[in-house]
């Protein structure tokens, strides 16, 4: 990056940093430090609860999915409305009317200590993990981007967020989530405008749009019942509804949110505005990926995104040719030769070019036959081209030892790199640390609060809990951090992320189902429920079950509540 670049980078996240230092510096109550004192409103909730969401993954994967797949994605979301009206008429007031610090301080109130520590240790277990990956996932990137060392690129993120997050808490978290957001929401206005613009020179914008569709970049409702298809409009609005009524309601990283806000009619109206916005916020996103794909069409590209993999395979790739010069063998002879797939690469970027331009002329004559021969022959050079891709692919894994062949987070960030003028570049840098940076504080501060409250509450009395809770942030903190060292360990990150959720979140899910629902089922009912239901999961997931994980979401609240309610049924015998 220029310098330019690393000065509007490194201004933007110091400013945040130190904003959110000095703006809590003087926070020493439990109230203002564990909830914010109550003090945000509707606005305010809504911008911190998507903060918390919207994770460096998302400015990083999202663009690469719409490249890739198109707009089908948003379907995904499709269920969080309903969820979010559920979570504002049911959780909230409950929440709110008991007056609790954090979800399950509410569990215990509602049934005992027991289930209480229960989910906590579930949600410290699963959140804590997936910390680590909020910091890892981006840092891999950026790391390879920048040209900084991995672990430092963590520490760097890391330790930005540990500083203003043990100094200010959840009130920290709040007020540096305002600025984090208008940085991410600048930073897409931008890369969608300065897109159409250079779009501009071989397309309108309508025109790309037509273009996008013709190539299925565009169907965004898939109506089909199909299980076996990952986006459909009907498990969107199921499951999207079960997993994100889990997340929202259950997850205290989001309840810590809204539990700040003024009034319960302030939390409510920033949730549910949260949900009418994520959708058209996530398509968005989407959009900004299927005007890279677009933008490509009309100019070259690189045979592989990740560029250090490129330069990693170019080198080996001479290295044995040098050998074959000397010694040919067999074996060696018969790997792809990685040149070679790169000039297959830049033929077919200039016909594709060719025969985008001629769709667009032919569009604007009004040639509706040619349009349509022009679409299928596109198409087919693009699965040509993709094919060269993969064997690209193919030649990094056998010819550099633990590379990681899938370039898709890389997509919307080489465009950036290579395309936006300077400033900007540092600009839409700073918007992806910002996103890593505003998941990461809001689940460090979730960690550090339950953790307190729900786990050491007896050996802490409520004058020390801020000075605990600092503690308990600062510890998780370098936990989250030990635990991003352990995710290379892992083929799939995303995989690995959902399967984490999954494992823990249904059977928090329904013991909350049970404490809203079921007044009559008591404390060790629901207790034994959601230890039987958190046993079954596990014995699925690592047992010869062929189960995909995203069912865990559905099965483990309904064996808690179909449990619970069997155990209180059953006689009670008598002292």
């Amino acid at each position: 990056m220029h310098a330019i670049d690393w000065t509007v980078l490194l201004a933007t996240l110091g400013f945040i940093v130190g904003y959110g230092v000095w703006k809590t510096r003087g926070t020493r109550t439990a109230s203002r430090y564990l909830r914010g004192d109550n003090e945000d409103r509707w606005w305010a909730v809504t911008l911190s609860v998507m903060a918390t969401q919207a994770s460096a993954i998302t400015f990083l994967s999202t663009p690469g999915q719409g490249f890739l797949e198109g707009m089908g994605f948003v379907q995904f979301y499709f269920g969080m409305p309903l969820a979010m009206v559920v979570i504002a008429w049911v959780f909230i007031p409950l929440y709110y009317k008991w007056n609790v610090y954090t979800a399950y301080e509410f569990i215990g109130k509602r049934f005992d200590e027991r289930t209480r520590l229960l989910t906590a240790i579930l949600f410290l277990i699963q959140r804590g993990l997936s910390t680590g990956l909020t910091i890892y996932a981006p840092s891999i990137v950026l790391s390879t981007i920048l040209g900084w060392p991995l672990g430092w690129t963590c520490v760097f993120i890391g330790g930005l967020v540990i500083l203003y997050t043990t100094t200010g808490g959840a009130k920290a978290v709040g007020v540096t989530h305002k600025q984090q957001m208008a940085v991410m929401f600048g930073g897409l206005f931008i890369a969608f405008g300065w897109l159409v613009f250079e779009i501009g020179e071989h397309a309108s914008f309508g025109e790309s749009l037509q273009l996008a569709g013709a190539l299925g970049k565009m169907n965004i409702i898939d109506t089909t019942w199909d299980p076996a298809a990952k986006y459909t409009l009907w498990s969107g609005l199921i499951g999207g509804f079960f997993l994100q009524l889990s997340y929202f309601g259950t997850d205290q990283s989001q309840v810590q949110r809204y539990l700040g806000g003024q009034t319960i009619r302030q939390a409510r109206v920033g949730l549910v505005t949260n949900g009418l916005l994520k959708i058209p916020m996530q398509f968005f996103i989407l959009l900004i990926g299927v005007l890279v794909f677009v933008f490509y069409l009309f100019n070259p590209s690189p045979v592989h995104w990740n560029a250090a993999n490129r330069n990693a395979v170019e080198r080996s790739s001479t290295e044995i040719q040098a050998s074959l010069a000397k010694a040919p063998s067999d074996t060696t002879a018969a790997l792809p030769d990685p040149r070679v797939m790169t000039d297959q690469h830049a033929l077919l970027n200039t016909e594709v070019a060719g025969y985008a331009g001629t769709w667009v002329e032919a569009l604007r004559d009004g040639r509706t036959d040619d349009v349509e021969r022009t679409s299928i022959v596109l198409s087919l050079a693009l699965e040509q081209d993709e094919l060269v891709r993969e064997g690209y692919r193919t030649a990094i894994a056998g010819t550099t030892k633990g590379a990681e062949t899938n370039d898709k987070d890389y997509i919307f960030l080489t465009w950036v790199m290579d395309n936006l003028p300077v400033g900007l570049v540092g600009l839409l840098m700073a918007m992806i640390f910002c996103a890593g940076m505003g998941s990461t504080s809001s689940q460090l501060s979730a960690l550090a609060t339950t953790a307190v409250v729900d786990v050491f509450r007896k050996q802490c009395a409520s004058t020390d809990q801020v000075v605990a809770t600092k503690w308990a942030t600062v510890i998780f903190g370098i936990v989250a951090l030990l635990f991003a060292a352990i995710f290379p360990l892992f083929d799939n990150l995303i995989q690995a992320v959902n399967i984490l959720g999954s494992l823990f979140y249904g059977t928090i899910l329904g013991v909350f189902l049970v404490a809203f629902f079921l007044k009559k089922v008591g404390g060790t009912a629901v207790f034994i429920a959601a230890l039987v239901s958190q046993a079954v999961i596990l014995v699925i997931h690592f047992g010869a079950f062929e189960v995909a994980f995203l069912w865990y979401n559905l099965i483990a609240p309904a064996i808690v509540v179909a449990l619970a309610l069997l155990i209180e049924a059953l006689p009670k015998s008598k002292a």
